[in-house]
């Protein structure tokens, strides 16, 4: 099991890599074209960011759970993982609609801040480590 979730962190990380690339070169240089708006392309950059972000966190608690095992620990770092499912993935769809020719993504919007919710569910999970540490 922990090698699977040290693969999907080194996935996550590696797809955060390449897609923000594909942002700065690739997605900028349709800017002119109107395929992509400036609004659209902040967007996947923050999608980018909040995966990275997250995939680091998740290395972070694939290393402290080594010492510190814990429920919540799993409970953040699935909550990290589908945070980023919904939250990055939706933007992604979102903002490269126009360029992928498929303005039915639309429906994808409120898809994002449930995401959202994960992220912050999962810093939750991390606090309450925190405070059963501190309890005992």
């Amino acid at each position: 099991m922990n090698n699977n979730k040290l693969i999907t962190i080194g996935l996550l990380g590696a797809i955060a890599v390449a897609l923000g690339a594909l942002g700065a070169h690739f997605l900028k240089s349709k800017l002119d074209t109107g395929l992509i708006t400036p609004d659209q392309l902040n967007g996947f950059d923050t999608a980018v960011k909040y995966q990275m972000y997250h995939a680091l966190a998740m290395l972070g608690l694939f290393l402290f759970s080594k010492q510190n095992p814990h429920k919540y620990i799993n409970w953040a770092f699935n909550s990290f993982l589908i945070g980023i499912v919904m939250f990055s993935g939706s933007l992604y769809f979102l903002c490269t609609r126009n360029l992928l020719g498929i303005e039915g993504l639309k429906v994808l919007g409120p898809i994002t801040p449930i995401g959202g919710l994960f992220f912050i569910a999962g810093w939750i999970f991390i606090a309450l480590i925190g405070l059963k540490k501190k309890s005992n």
